[in-house]
């Protein structure tokens, strides 16, 4: 038995019905590099057969204490049933990109089943008219639940089941896994109560190893080095409220190479700035189009792992976060930019000087009991809707692999992330970086956006502005910060088979 960390637990008790907390991936593969040039679903469940010993998550469960007493534990599920976990299904023609779309946000909004491993495998075939890909391609739609990774030791996770080649030999290694009893409630109950006597210390510990840095950062604050402007409640806009049962997904792709040559254009700006800086011209299309664009920066926060080397294939959540303004007020490309990477600066400035890992610790303050009963509250209360949010969004950016990966002998093609949202954050933008492209995914609320295509669209101009901006610097005076004008009349475009989803 292992018991979750109080970060790990609390996404356990944010769950609800309608915000249902795991991450997870859409993968699609080209079965052409496999042997004989197709997979069969068989074949698929041998594969990750064999490579279940690669990630611990695969089969441990949670096991839950009595009314919440104390954090729940991991076990070895002795009940585990792979054909639970990887699922079949396949898309009726023509099999374009809407309907992967709209299958993957279908297969999100689903929350799990508490009681197994929790993470599940849709194997998505019939993506036979998706523009850029040879018909036959398949999709595995992923999902895990937060608890149990964040995105780094997720990649760990996906590690385990692609290979560099198309070579399906099942691994060498001999699978040790050994089952485990389920435990008693009174030896919960028993556990739960040592660890109330020590809780004290715990938190005596945490706000000893916070003070130097609180001092370091109001010395800081105080010399002018570190503002606190990323302290500052966000504006509300339609996707700080409380959500329903229903998402919406989409992805765009951008070349790695155009990414890198956008940061250039302002000295010291890293990957990351250009990447919020085109979320946040999308998002400033996306409410200026609605007419519904706040005067204040949008902010967004944007997950710091605090992972060591040694710690990469450990379960659980190791992140702390900063909060970013997306620049969404300013209209000029570059501006937004440079205003995106000093933010980024100065929100980076202010967690260093408290420290990431000491941030992440505040979340073992509070007791488990009182964090699962403040969730169910906040959500039936409605209290999101009562209050400035904390952050407009989340951005949330994973490495990946920069040579070619495979499972099951098929040639991964593209790789796109899917996110939880939450009473009072209804947008998340996972990025992930794959060979030489790198894609902006979103999953939100479905009657928060409900044309998922125009915010997608608003990505794709916003990145193209931004390249054009970073190739050719306009010699024009810069632009108002706020830009109250109607957005003008634009004609109707047509849309790519990528874009749409409904």
């Amino acid at each position: 038995m292992q018991q979750l960390s109080a970060m790990d637990a609390s996404f356990v008790y944010l769950e609800t019905p309608h915000t249902p907390m795991h991450i997870g991936s859409v993968a699609i593969y080209d079965p052409s590099t496999a042997p004989g040039g197709f997979v069969r679903f068989k074949d698929i469940l041998q594969f990750i057969q064999a490579r279940l010993g690669g990630a611990r998550s695969f089969r441990q469960r949670l096991v839950r204490v009595p009314f919440d007493l104390d954090h729940p534990y991991w076990i070895e599920d002795p009940e585990f049933d792979i054909e639970f976990h990887v699922r079949h299904i396949a898309l009726p023609k023509p099999g374009d990109w809407r309907q992967l779309c709209i299958q993957a946000a279908r297969l999100h909004s689903r929350p799990m089943d508490l009681a197994r491993p929790l993470w599940e495998f849709t194997v998505v075939e019939g993506l036979d008219n998706i523009d850029g890909l040879p018909p036959g391609c398949f999709a595995l739609v992923s999902k895990v639940h937060h608890a149990a990774i964040d995105g780094m030791s997720g990649v760990e996770m996906s590690a385990a089941v692609h290979s560099v080649d198309a070579d399906v030999t099942d691994p060498d290694n001999s699978d040790t896994w050994r089952p485990e009893n389920m435990p008693n409630v009174a030896d919960l109950l028993v556990r739960s109560y040592f660890n109330s006597l020590i809780q004290p210390m715990r938190v005596m510990e945490t706000i000893g190893r916070s003070l130097p840095g609180m001092a370091r950062l109001t010395s800081e604050v105080r010399k002018g080095d570190v503002s606190i402007r990323n302290a500052r409640p966000a504006p509300r806009t339609r996707f700080n409220q409380r959500v329903g049962p229903h998402r919406v997904w989409d992805a765009v792709s951008f070349p790695l190479k155009d990414i890198r040559a956008i940061k250039e254009a302002v000295p010291g700006a890293t990957v990351n700035d250009a990447i919020l800086a085109i979320v946040g011209g999308g998002l400033r299309a996306y409410l200026k189009d609605k007419g519904e664009l706040p005067k204040d920066t949008l902010t967004a926060m944007a997950p710091i792992s605090v992972r060591q080397e040694g710690e990469k294939a450990a379960l659980g959540n190791m992140v702390s976060a900063m909060v970013v303004g997306l620049g969404t007020q300013i209209e000029d490309p570059l501006e937004r930019l440079r205003f995106v990477h000093d933010e980024a600066v100065n929100s980076k400035a202010m967690t260093n000087a408290v420290g990431a890992k000491t941030l992440s610790d505040y979340s073992q303050l509070m007791p488990s009991a009182l964090a699962g009963l403040a969730a169910r509250l906040y959500t039936r209360a409605g209290a999101a809707n009562a209050h400035a949010p904390a952050y407009n969004c989340v951005v949330t950016n994973v490495p990946g692999s920069r040579v070619p990966l495979y499972f099951c002998g098929a040639r991964m093609v593209g790789m796109y992330g899917t996110g939880p949202v939450f009473d009072g954050m209804g947008l998340i933008n996972p990025v992930y970086s794959y060979g030489d492209t790198i894609a902006i995914s979103f999953t939100c609320d479905r009657d928060m956006m409900p044309d998922p295509e125009v915010y997608a669209q608003g990505l794709r101009d916003s990145f193209a502005a931004l390249k054009a901006a970073a190739v050719k610097p306009s010699s024009a005076p810069p632009v108002k910060a706020n830009d109250d004008k109607p957005a003008a009349k634009r004609p109707a475009r047509a849309r790519s088979k990528g874009a749409r989803n409904g």
